[in-house]
């Protein structure tokens, strides 16, 4: 079967009907040109670049060459909204020794980058994009020093196997409060310098992620629903309460994981890995009541069901998910926790697989109530200018668009700095050639 992202409508019909799904679709995308506001900042656009991690920061967790460069391509493609890649609290939560890093002695060159962003920005369009720091602990996946060095909610034989990570590596409740607390000076620290809102990161099976399946955990952090949220609710309440009130506290959260009960979240008891959102409206409502005044969503794990919050043109074959049905998904998943938060702005992803036609497809999903804000994450390295395109110009180019090969990740799974190898070649072709490929 012949998968590739498309590009045309014709080539979308196609795709949609051999995965027998349905995908909202409007050929006028004037929407996504639209202001919308948040608190008291007004959003020029409805397009959102993810957070899309480098690990090209220095050994002290600042913004590097490479980190500048993606930035300054950001700002310059006049997204409303920049999400900032994830960055860490504390050493022990970083996912690579190369992971932002915002502490106090980092905090001088994250204000310059902020400012970097914003001045670039105005410079090139004319207005100043909100950017939102995603802070985080990585959890299972943390390797501050380059080598495996996990920080546990509970042991996961879907992760583990035959070879489960030892009992130290769990997390006492006591230190999960301290982590809280990290979380909670990130996002003044975030305030500090220059940022207009911070992410407590609770998706993608990190940390805070992790514990909202930690069924059967003892303790404050385990067991029923209040004890798994405690953590990205204390946490968001206590950065509302630290932070001034024109400051953003948001979370980029999973509304389904894509694994079975007990070891994932959004599902239920003894029907599989099929999405149930009741805890995820719950969530959501929750976060919103505390003082949240956006959300965006998404779901799954990059390490282990990529198919689930990044369809891909391999998913068929590795996992027996047709793409389009990843998309679907990720959409009426998105478009069904919306309705429980229906006063905030919800950030959509997972669409970087639709081509040149996810401008279209969002345009029709946002006119539709299923969420408000367009979130394009691989998109954003393969064409950093896609918001400009899509907003002002002449909608997505074909031979700019991401073509959801995977290759980005690639990298960053071999150790390197993630970026596209197809569209941005000259840097990142040859790390992929070296890292992933073996070649000189």
């Amino acid at each position: 079967m012949n998968i590739n992202v498309p590009q045309s409508k014709a080539d979308l019909d196609r795709l949609c009907e051999e995965a027998k799904v349905t995908i909202p679709y409007s050929e006028d995308t004037s929407v996504l040109a639209t202001p919308i506001k948040v608190k008291n900042k007004t959003l020029h656009n409805r397009i959102v670049y993810q957070a899309m991690e480098g690990c090209d920061g220095t050994k002290d967790g600042i913004p590097d060459e490479l980190t500048l460069r993606r930035y300054t391509r950001f700002a310059k493609g006049a997204p409303a909204l920049i999400w900032f890649e994830a960055t860490a609290v504390m050493q022990e939560g970083r996912a690579n020794p190369r992971q932002m890093y915002l502490n106090e002695k980092t905090a001088d060159a994250f204000a310059r980058t902020v400012e970097m962003i914003k001045e670039t920005s105005v410079k090139e369009n004319g207005f100043e994009p909100v950017v939102i720091c995603q802070l985080t602990h990585s959890g299972r996946y943390s390797k501050p020093e380059g080598v495996p060095a996990p920080r546990i909610a509970y042991n996961n034989p879907i992760f583990e196997g035959n070879n489960p990570i030892e009992q130290s590596a769990i997390l006492s409740d006591d230190e999960l409060d301290n982590i809280c607390e990290a979380l909670i000076g990130g996002a003044v620290l975030a305030e500090k310098v220059g940022f207009d809102g911070a992410d407590i990161k609770c998706c993608h099976r990190y940390l805070l992620c992790e514990l909202l399946s930690a069924y059967n955990r003892p303790g404050r952090y385990g067991g029923s629903f209040e004890n798994r949220t405690r953590l990205v609710r204390t946490a968001a309440e206590g950065a509302v309460a630290a932070c001034s009130d024109e400051f953003i506290v948001t979370s980029r959260m999973n509304i389904y994981d894509g694994f079975e009960y007990p070891y994932g979240f959004g599902v239920h008891e003894g029907d599989g890995i099929t999405p149930h959102y009741e805890e995820a409206k719950e969530l959501a409502k929750a976060l919103v009541k505390i003082g949240m005044p956006m959300l965006d969503f998404t779901m799954g794990n990059p390490y282990f069901n990529p198919n689930v919050n990044r369809p891909f043109v391999g998913s068929l074959d590795k996992f027996g998910d047709h793409p389009m049905f990843g998309v679907e998904r990720m959409l009426k998943g998105i478009g069904e926790v919306k309705k429980a938060v229906p006063d905030i702005p919800v950030i959509s992803s997972g669409i970087s697989f639709l081509g040149t036609e996810g401008a279209k497809v969002n345009a029709a999903c946002i006119e539709a109530g299923m969420f408000d804000l367009a979130g394009f994450g691989r998109q954003t390295l393969a064409y950093p200018d896609c918001a400009k395109d899509i907003t002002i110009g002449s909608g997505l180019d074909k031979k700019k668009i991401c073509i959801a090969c995977g290759k980005c990740s690639e990298v960053m799974r071999a150790g390197g700095t993630p970026g596209c190898v197809i569209r941005d070649g000259e840097i990142y072709a040859k790390l992929y050639k070296e890292l992933v490929l073996g070649k000189k």
